[in-house]
């Protein structure tokens, strides 16, 4: 079960796609795909630190 915040969260979400809940999926979908993208760049950063930053490498 949600709990309250998470249930705010989608009511606001849906309410700012005008009550379609296809549109409000679509925007998550694609608010997803742009974090999993800033993922994918951080991990190859990390990839790429120097020996001296290997302490930082564990991303989560």
């Amino acid at each position: 079960m949600a709990t309250k915040r998470t249930e705010i969260a989608i009511e606001r979400i849906i309410a700012s796609c005008d009550g379609n809940m296809r549109g409000a999926l679509e925007a998550l979908l694609l608010v997803n795909e742009h974090l999993e993208a800033e993922l994918h760049q951080l991990y190859a950063a990390v990839s790429l630190a120097s020996p001296i930053d290997q302490r930082f490498r564990t991303v989560h």
